[in-house]
């Protein structure tokens, strides 16, 4: 039981204030803090995976010749022969609007009709994915079919830029889990410290229960109940600020639908991890109470 069950009259026998003393606010920043870093841990890592999925398999290849006619002939072939073959999903060209509308938003003019950027010479872009994710063999039969098409066109994979960025976020999420263990590790130390010094304090009475006839068990339980309902305050207290700045950062986000920000969400999976996270600290806070207490019992008298 993770608050064990004791008379009226033994809980007496310790004084019952509530948030009286440093733990249940040490705890309740801890608490914050964890759930703080296991949403950006989830949210980077479903990031990483939803950036993974995007740029598995799908190459841009680059018509660059300089002649429009002849380029935009070489770009239609190319897409009618990479869509007829049996190891490309899907093969789109990438319309001229759809680009000028795209270097707007860096060079401004973002409906397209500025007339700098009709006047630049745009290359043809088509957006080729592979059956299944890139596959050995796929690319070397891509890059013969554009030699044979669109001679000197270009092959860019989206894995080589776009890569780099997965595992740094990748990276972020492991760190963020590290910092998540290092939290729970610094709220047992707390639970530990927490307990010896109860024990400390009521030496005295710890001593008049044992020569009654108290086990230490019973002493055990007694201090248990004590520190897991400080515990369960300042968890339950950080859990709410933790609630309240997550709630704001999701309303925040959810205007957010464009660029690599728009891939981080916590999912259903994440929500309940963050759920059972109070619950598991409380049990974790409840354990290490009861056999930190139980190992200093045992050497007294």
């Amino acid at each position: 039981m993770i608050i064990p069950r004791v008379p009226v009259q033994h809980r007496r026998l310790l004084p019952d204030r509530r948030l009286s003393g440093p733990t249940p606010w040490v705890i309740a920043i801890l608490m914050t803090l964890t759930l703080l870093a296991a949403a950006a841990g989830i949210g980077l890592a479903r990031s990483a995976g939803a950036i993974g999925d995007a740029i598995a398999g799908r190459v841009t290849v680059q018509i660059v010749t300089a002649n429009p006619v002849t380029r935009a002939e070489q770009a239609a072939a190319l897409r009618r022969a990479a869509a007829a073959q049996p190891y490309v999903r899907t093969a789109r060209a990438v319309e001229q609007a759809e680009l000028l509308a795209t270097l707007g938003q860096w060079f401004g003019g973002e409906d397209g009709d500025d007339p700098v950027l009709k006047s630049l010479p745009l290359p043809a872009l088509i957006d080729v994915d592979f059956v299944g994710g890139e596959r050995a063999g796929q690319l070397d039969r891509l890059r013969a079919l554009v030699a044979e098409t669109a001679p000197g066109a270009r092959i860019i994979p989206h894995a080589e830029w776009l890569g780099p960025v997965a595992r740094l976020i990748r990276s972020l999420a492991w760190v963020a889990g590290g910092l998540v263990v290092l939290m729970i590790l610094a709220s047992a130390a707390v639970v530990i410290m927490t307990a010896r010094a109860a024990l400390g304090t009521h030496y005295a009475t710890i001593e008049m229960l044992h020569l009654i006839g108290a086990t230490d068990r019973q002493i055990a339980r007694l201090f248990q109940r004590r520190i897991a309902i400080d515990t369960a305050y300042g968890i339950a207290l950080g859990s709410a600020v933790a609630a309240a700045i997550l709630l704001l950062i999701g309303w925040q986000w959810s205007r957010v639908t464009a660029g690599l920000a728009a891939t981080a969400s916590l999912g259903a999976a994440g929500w309940a991890l963050l759920l059972a996270l109070p619950l598991l600290a409380i049990a974790l806070a409840a354990l290490t109470a009861r056999q930190t207490l139980l190992a200093a019992l045992k050497k007294i008298l």
